[in-house]
């Protein structure tokens, strides 16, 4: 009896929308998180809380070929780094080929662009089931290259209340942050914000606000 119980809460589970936890205990989930711009300096200040809950720096990370055994240190850490970069890049460019969904290459980073619809539904504001999908994707690919910090910035289209904007895309931002959490990333990797308004990449009307409403992924290396 117990058995046919579990296995009916089971298939029950996997029918229903996901529902992410009350607001009020976001932080015990994003205990580790920094709220601000993930910079060079950031990035360097956040080191001992990553390093503290396990994360792991690039270098003690990554397969380095005999062939880089020779040579300039610094230099084979560089093109060694590149490669665990392009590797990741690829994987999730060869697995998120969805409507909504862009991956690019800034740099040595890599940006994951997801369009607010997407990955959100319209309903009640919540991650979709074809969000969860695509967040529980995403999760794979960054729990393999674990020597990254992430970027996550919510960004809505212009709104009249710039107040309002911030706490919106900030509150994207951090539902993304909470779902990876539960997917095992570790909430040290993360930098969140919610910048609002600022940096449209599309006209701030019609299709243009759809694509403006959005969270990126920006991943880095954990040097």
């Amino acid at each position: 009896m117990k058995l046919k119980l579990f296995l009916l809460l089971f298939v029950l589970s996997g029918c229903m929308q996901y529902t992410s936890p009350p607001h009020d205990a976001w932080d015990y989930y994003l205990n580790g998180a920094s709220f601000m711009d993930m910079t060079e300096t950031s990035k360097i200040a956040k080191r001992p809380v990553y390093l503290g809950r396990g994360g792991k720096l690039l270098n003690a990370n990554i397969d380095k070929s005999a062939a880089l055994d020779y040579g300039d240190k610094a230099t084979n850490d560089n093109i060694a780094g590149r490669e665990y970069m392009a590797k990741l890049e690829y994987e999730l460019y060869d697995s998120l080929r969805t409507a909504g969904v862009s991956v690019e290459r800034a740099g040595t980073d890599v940006v994951v662009i997801l369009v607010r619809d997407a990955f959100i539904a319209q309903n009640h504001g919540d991650i979709s089931d074809n969000g969860a999908v695509i967040l529980k994707t995403i999760a794979r690919v960054l729990r393999k290259y674990n020597s990254t910090y992430l970027e996550i910035a919510g960004y809505t289209d212009s709104m009249r209340d710039a107040t309002a904007a911030k706490r919106m895309s900030l509150d994207m931002a951090e539902r993304v942050g909470v779902y990876l959490t539960q997917q095992k990333i570790n909430a040290a990797r993360m930098f969140i914000v919610g910048r609002g308004a600022a940096r449209p990449i599309a006209a701030q009307d019609g299709v243009g606000r759809l694509t403006n409403r959005r969270v990126e992924i920006r991943i880095a290396p954990a040097r």
